[in-house]
């Protein structure tokens, strides 16, 4: 690993590494669905944007070292681009991490179907016990939406209340930002039903005949 791949920063930015905080990954017990895997979230890391200054390359080496395989990364490129980590997917590549590039605007809400594709990749990283970690800017909304909604689909005794409850627990009272994404989680399970429904449909009317 060259540290050139994961230099994006300029004289101005250059923090003494004492000044630095160590890099926070919150690894969320899945016990609470029935599973003994842990599902980590973070921040973004190496952002430099208003007063935060992380450095890329000791962040992700944090991330190695607490065995991360998988990374689910919910920031689009403009983000990214935003918070001077333009090569951030491509960075973890080079290391070996498995991407997941499945972005949608900050504050908001996934589509539904789009949400399902990435509880169903997690739920692949996680059932072939890859350590995995998901992360958007803050590792507070989008992150703790999609979280939330794993939780819904390996429980059905999991509530969206003690979902957020448990989110907050690991990340703080900002997990789960907005009123949409509190409504997506709160209305999810009805519509998951529907559509796992709706995409049954076929293979039920092809068995029918």
């Amino acid at each position: 690993m060259r540290t050139n791949d994961f230099d994006s920063s300029s004289d101005e930015d250059d923090i003494r590494e004492e000044e630095l905080t160590p890099f926070h990954i919150s690894w969320i017990p899945l016990s609470v669905v029935g599973s003994s895997q842990y599902l980590g979230i973070c921040a973004l890391p190496g952002c430099k944007y208003k007063d935060i200054r992380r450095n890329l390359l000791r962040d992700v080496e944090e991330l190695q070292s607490q065995g991360v395989q998988d990374v689910f990364v919910f920031c689009t490129r403009g983000e990214l681009s935003k918070y001077r980590v333009p090569s951030l997917l491509e960075a973890y590549g080079q290391i070996g991490f498995r991407v997941h590039h499945r972005p949608f605007s900050d504050g908001d809400a996934p589509e539904l179907e789009h949400c399902c594709r990435i509880l169903e990749e997690l739920k692949h990283s996680l059932d072939n016990n890859r350590r995995t970690v998901l992360h958007c800017y803050g590792g507070l909304g989008r992150s703790g939406l999609i979280a939330a909604c794993l939780l819904l689909q390996l429980s059905l005794t999991m509530t969206p209340n003690k979902a957020i409850e448990i989110l907050r627990e690991h990340r703080g009272g900002g997990a789960i930002q907005t009123i949409k994404q509190y409504n997506f989680l709160h209305e999810f399970r009805d519509k998951f039903v529907l559509y796992q429904e709706t995409r049954d449909e076929p293979k039920e009317r092809c068995v029918s005949r």
